[in-house]
């Protein structure tokens, strides 16, 4: 198969990829909306703060999803003259951004929860009623289906900005069940549940906010690959005919996929022609062999019986 053909391929799948996050995005945010409201409301009738802070985190998703659509959208663009090398970084920054947002949550829930135990706010409100019980099962559930959805989406697609809204999904989960046990703790007879409640949920959504951060930091400051990754390709790309041994290979990301250089050796006799579709052919076996490769560049010196390949 050509490059012109490989080429094709991979932008039909592009397309489909986009338009397989989009479709998720698109549930997300309809599942997320009903969930805001119906927690909303169960926690002002039922009167649990715990289940408030669960309302606030699910908006919070509605909000996510937009951001990581907006993302996906942008990285999908082609390069262009000021972006030669396309945009997939916009997808990171959408994630970096919602890392912030989370950890912002976070602080607020944490802050409010804190706060009625510290004044003893949680001794003046009525016990919760068995509605935000009920709306907490039905949040956990619906949350952990979300997550494993959009999670095996966003690995079939490599996308980093999906895989933190699954992510999102699953804090949501979490946090839902720690409005479950505040809940019941509180109606049996512990009313300080509620209060702690809230606060178990601001940390579960910090963590999950400090994950998502770290990875799209790592993403967005050229991280190399994966040392099982270049092991693989460096054996690979020895195989070769022609190639005699490898100078170097680096590698960094770029968006969810990877740019690697390669400096091989081969037989300094060879002719121009010669060397460069040596060269040539490493290129098209590395991409065409490893799916997390977006370009490779090629690098060929002549080799010297006293150097030693990686």
């Amino acid at each position: 198969m050509n490059n012109a053909n490989n080429l094709n391929f991979k932008a039909e799948d592009q397309e489909d990829f986009a338009h397989e996050a989009m479709h998720v995005s698109f549930v997300s945010i309809v599942i997320n909306i009903a969930l805001s409201v119906g927690k909303l409301l169960a926690g002002i009738f039922g009167h649990s703060a715990a289940m408030v802070s669960d309302a606030v985190h699910s908006a919070s998703d509605v909000f996510a999803t937009f951001i990581v659509m907006a993302g996906i959208k942008l990285s999908d663009r082609s390069a262009d003259l000021d972006h030669p090398y396309g945009h997939d970084k916009i997808e990171y920054i959408a994630s970096l951004l919602l890392g912030v947002i989370l950890a912002a949550i976070g602080f607020g829930i944490g802050y409010e929860g804190i706060k009625n135990i510290v004044t003893g706010e949680y001794l003046r409100v009525q016990l919760p009623t068995l509605m935000p019980l009920i709306a907490a099962v039905i949040s956990i559930v619906s949350k952990e289906i979300m997550y494993r959805w959009t999670m095996v989406t966003a690995k079939k697609i490599n996308s980093g900005a999906l895989v933190a809204d699954a992510w999102h999904h699953r804090s949501d989960a979490l946090s839902s069940i720690g409005s479950f046990v505040g809940i019941a703790g509180a109606r049996i007879g512990f009313p300080i549940m509620d209060s702690l409640a809230s606060i178990i949920i601001a940390i579960m959504i910090l963590v999950v906010a400090k994950s998502i951060f770290m990875d799209a930091t790592n993403k967005l400051v050229d991280h190399s690959g994966n040392q099982e990754m270049i092991a693989a390709m460096c054996k690979h790309v020895s195989q070769q005919e022609g190639v005699l041994g490898i100078d170097d290979i680096r590698s960094r990301m770029f968006g969810s996929k990877f740019y690697v250089d390669i400096d091989i050796a081969a037989n300094g006799a060879l002719s121009l022609y010669e060397a460069h579709r040596i060269a040539q052919h490493v290129h098209d076996t590395v991409e065409a062999n490893f799916p997390d490769v977006k370009h490779c560049m090629v690098h060929v010196s002549p080799y010297e019986e006293h150097e030693k390949d990686l």
